[in-house]
């Protein structure tokens, strides 16, 4: 069964976002190359909030996001993102169905 999360990230101003999405920019590179359980993982800017911006991730299992949180590209993104931003809020996710899920069948 497959775990996500959305975050929501509001960065301090305009310029504070576009060094956020550096530093994402840079997070994604180690994400893509040397995390296997890490399904999807994209940052979305959000039409007319230019401060705002949306991570969707998701994950072959608990155990793949809690991998993730120790890789060492990660752990910079964590330690880093606090100067550019406002706010953030996490929503964790449990998959119920859909297409392109991890789940098989009719849910729960």
């Amino acid at each position: 069964m497959g775990f996500g999360l959305v975050v929501r990230f509001v960065a301090r101003d305009v310029t504070a976002a576009h060094a956020f999405d550096r530093l994402a920019r840079e997070a994604l590179k180690g994400i893509r190359t040397r995390e296997p359980g890490t399904l999807v993982y994209v940052s979305h800017a959000v039409p007319d909030e230019p401060r705002v911006r949306v991570f969707y991730e998701l994950y072959a299992d608990r155990e793949a996001f809690e991998e993730h949180e120790r890789q060492p590209h990660v752990r910079r993104f964590l330690a880093e993102r606090g100067q550019y931003l406002e706010s953030f809020e996490v929503t964790f996710l449990d998959e119920i169905d859909g297409k392109g899920s991890s789940t098989h069948g009719g849910g729960r």
